[in-house]
């Protein structure tokens, strides 16, 4: 009985070391031969650089629409640009963002030599933008009216009554918003590779190819993804107790 347990100990010990065995030898030939970790780090600064880019074209554009489209709803005037918005509203929320970087890079920019990562921060950024758009446009809304009557009363124009009273306090209402959009533009990247853009995703998969490993490197290139998100998400946590400690 005691020979018997003693095997059975033995074989799971014998188990467990050729399961260490096994996985380091794939954490070696995945990661570690030819630097291929390397394949990730530069996937890295693909995604991030994509995500900078389109972030400050999606803030710049979202702005833009939603004062077009509230200057609108206020004032009944910008009858033409306000129409022109809400196309760009309906056709971009109401397509896939993979589909959209794919009709600019094949079809767009089809006979034009652009650089893959202008296209890649052209497409998020405009349909980052129109979520942006509305996430302004609620903060603006947000803001009581008599705010831009004492404004006007005041003798400011109705620009000057946006830029100096209104936006300021629309921006402290919407920053938690525009920090968790960020977030879900970081995600969306990962389809930067269906144009061949050596993103996070893209340098996963190339490990993939060279290796036959479907596991780990997929696995690496999720965690880098949560890592990323969760320090994305503590700053936007840290921003809204500030807020909270302001109000």
């Amino acid at each position: 009985m005691a020979a018997a347990t003693g095997d059975s100990m033995e074989n799971i010990i014998n188990a467990v070391a050729s399961w260490f065995e096994s996985f380091g030898h794939e954490l070696w030939l995945n990661f570690i031969k030819d630097n291929r970790w390397k394949y990730l780090l530069n996937g890295l600064g693909t995604t991030l650089q994509i995500t900078v880019l389109a972030v400050f074209v999606g803030i710049f554009l979202g702005c833009f629409v939603a004062i077009v489209r509230t200057t609108h709803d206020q004032t009944g005037k910008l009858k033409f640009l306000n129409g022109v918005c809400k196309l760009y509203l309906t056709v971009i929320r109401g397509t896939p963002v993979m589909v959209q970087i794919l009709l600019i890079y094949f079809g767009i920019f089809a006979s034009v030599n652009v650089p893959k990562l202008l296209v890649a921060v052209i497409a998020f950024g405009l349909n980052s933008g129109a979520y942006v758009a509305e996430i302004f446009r609620s903060g603006i809304m947000a803001v009581d009216k008599g705010q831009l009557e004492a404004g006007r009363s005041l003798g400011f124009s109705y620009a000057k009554t946006m830029w100096h009273i209104i936006m300021p306090q629309a921006l402290k209402n919407i920053l938690p918003a525009l920090g968790n959009e960020f977030i879900v533009l970081l995600k969306e990247t990962s389809i930067s590779g269906y144009i061949a853009m050596d993103d996070l995703t893209k340098g996963a998969n190339t490990i993939r190819s060279l290796t036959y490993s479907p596991f780990l490197p997929l696995v690496a290139a999720a965690l880098i993804y949560l890592v990323v998100v969760l320090i994305l998400q503590a700053g936007v946590n840290a921003l809204e107790r500030r807020m909270r400690k302001s109000d």
